[in-house]
């Protein structure tokens, strides 16, 4: 079957620098960044405080992030972890009844801020001040509802409306928005006034932090100042693959990038060029390396202080090889662990001209979080505590101050010592099977970045993977209708439980910049699914 790989937007290209993320406005700051002369670091933090402002349904300063640094002059590579913990009061028994999806007791200590200003500490060179600017001036004088923004403002009045705080700035007259709605925060456009003038000092041990443990106090939340004030992101050296000659790395636990890792270590064990882009055969393939990943982590996956996984054999050629032999090439297989829920986090990437990268993910779990705002701080809470387990023998079991494992990861590609692609996405669960689909495309397939983010998608449940509580879900594998239907016959001919889903309606939001090593041409794609934008320079 000849697939011929077709693309409706552009690719974007530059040699100067590209940005990258899942809204106009906040890949709009990152580029200015990098044309007034700031690296990529510089442009993150203009990206990530500009999406904290106008997606506040998918990350903010209430939420956690994972940052993945590469600096090409002193070839360092850095993950910046900004994953905060449970809070000292959160205990297994509080919790007996079970983990709130939503609602001040989903709330779990906040991360993102204190890793962003360590990422700018190290790497960072225009001001702290001057690069928040953009987000403060987003809040205070509005952004235009995007039809992604109603949409998920529609599904969550229910959520919004629990908090009066929240209802009326995401609502309007206790409704979602509807497309053009002007959307104003004048309390978190204080919030990061104060932020920009005083630094993650303020949020964790200063008038901000004062401000959000009074709001979490006022609607019940167990987050206390000594949660906030023992905060510190942790600084990480990545985990990495070989895969196919290109060097894989990603973010080391308590992400859990290690499970696409350990995808592609199984997937390298067949030749996938051969099979053809929209082939039964390379999807059932890709599909089976997700099941028997997925299964590794439930056993392994947490937070290393607590467990930690044995990542020297799980992404072994000899565990590879011998997992491998469990996928039957005409049959699919039902390993019962957790599946995908859509997830709520953003996304974005970043390369300067000077070969400088940004991998970036952060989010407030849910959409809208828990759909409470910390009392004048303008600041949406997450809702991060929904996804631990209360089975004792899970390596994720909720304890006090451990470290949730993650869902988020930061994947960036290296050829011959430097870097040949930075992608990822949102998307909980569906992160890692996103990434894998992108991955092989790029490198099996020789697609492009957009190519690469609009080809069609498919995503694959399994009876107990969710990664929210209580952690079920069907065994399905959802594909796009653009798959052909001879394609999709085959693959329920194999066993699988086919769910058709709309032609673009595949989850994730996909952010990719490639670089070409030879000609110095940096190409950028985006994804159409949400409010995905690139640009390049």
């Amino acid at each position: 079957m000849v697939y011929a790989a077709r693309s409706w937007r552009p690719v974007i290209m530059g040699r100067s620098g590209a940005v990258a993320s899942n809204h106009p406005l906040a890949t709009q700051a990152g580029l200015l960044a990098l044309q007034r002369g700031g690296n990529a670091v510089d442009a993150a933090i203009a990206v990530a405080m500009v999406l904290s402002v106008v997606e506040p349904h998918m990350s903010g300063l209430g939420g956690d992030g994972f940052y993945h640094v590469y600096n090409s002059s002193s070839r360092e590579a850095v993950i910046f972890n900004g994953t905060g913990s449970a809070p000292a009061a959160a205990t297994p028994e509080r919790y007996a009844a079970g983990m709130p999806l939503d609602g001040p007791l989903s709330v779990s200590t906040p991360g993102a801020v204190g890793a962003l200003e360590a990422m700018h500490r190290r790497f960072g060179s225009q001001s702290w001040k001057g690069l928040l600017a953009p987000a403060i001036d987003v809040a205070r004088n509005g952004f235009a509802a995007t039809r992604t923004y109603s949409n998920y403002a529609n599904e969550q009045v229910t959520r919004l409306l629990a908090d009066r705080r929240s209802a009326s700035v995401f609502l309007l007259d206790g409704r979602a928005p509807q497309l053009g709605s002007w959307i104003v925060q004048p309390d978190l456009a204080n919030t990061l006034e104060i932020l920009a003038a005083e630094g993650a000092f303020a949020f964790y041990r200063g008038r901000i932090a004062d401000a959000l443990i009074a709001g979490c106090l006022e609607i019940g939340a167990l987050l206390s100042s000594d949660d906030l004030a023992e905060f510190e992101p942790e600084i990480q050296t990545p985990i990495e693959i070989d895969y196919r000659g290109f060097t894989v790395r990603q973010s080391p636990p308590n992400s859990t990038g290690w499970v696409l890792l350990q995808e592609l270590k199984l997937a390298e064990q067949f030749d996938l060029a051969s099979l053809g882009p929209l082939s039964a055969d390379l999807i059932h393939i890709l599909v089976e390396a997700k099941k028997l990943a997925f299964a590794d982590r439930e056993r392994f996956s947490a937070d290393p202080r607590f467990f930690a996984a044995p990542l020297r054999t799980l992404l072994s050629d000899e565990y590879a090889a011998s997992r491998a032999k469990l996928i039957d090439i005409d049959r699919a297989s039902v390993h019962p662990v957790p599946a995908g829920s859509p997830g709520d986090t953003t996304y974005f990437c970043i390369v300067d001209g000077k070969g400088n990268a940004i991998s970036a993910i952060q989010s407030i779990n849910a959409l809208f979080g828990s759909g409470f705002t910390a009392g004048s701080t303008g600041v949406l809470l997450n809702s991060r505590m929904s996804v631990w387990h209360l089975d004792q023998n899970h390596p994720n079991y909720l304890q006090p101050r451990k470290r949730t494992r993650h869902t988020m990861n930061t994947p960036m590609v290296f050829k011959d010592g430097k870097v040949w692609c930075v992608f990822g996405t949102p998307g909980a669960d569906y992160q890692v099977q996103v990434n894998l689909q992108i991955l092989t495309s790029l490198i099996d397939f020789g697609f492009d970045p957009q190519q690469a983010a609009e080809a069609p998608r498919w995503s694959s449940t399994q009876p107990g993977q969710d990664a929210d509580y209580p952690h079920s879900c069907p065994d399905a594998l959802n594909v796009e209708s653009r798959f052909p239907a001879q394609v999709l016959q085959e693959l329920a001919q194999k066993g699988h439980s086919i769910v058709p889903i709309g032609d673009m309606e595949g989850p994730c939001s996909v952010a990719i910049i490639q670089s070409d090593v030879d000609t110095g041409i940096i190409r950028a794609g985006s994804d159409p699914r949400r409010d995905g934008w690139a640009l390049a320079y």
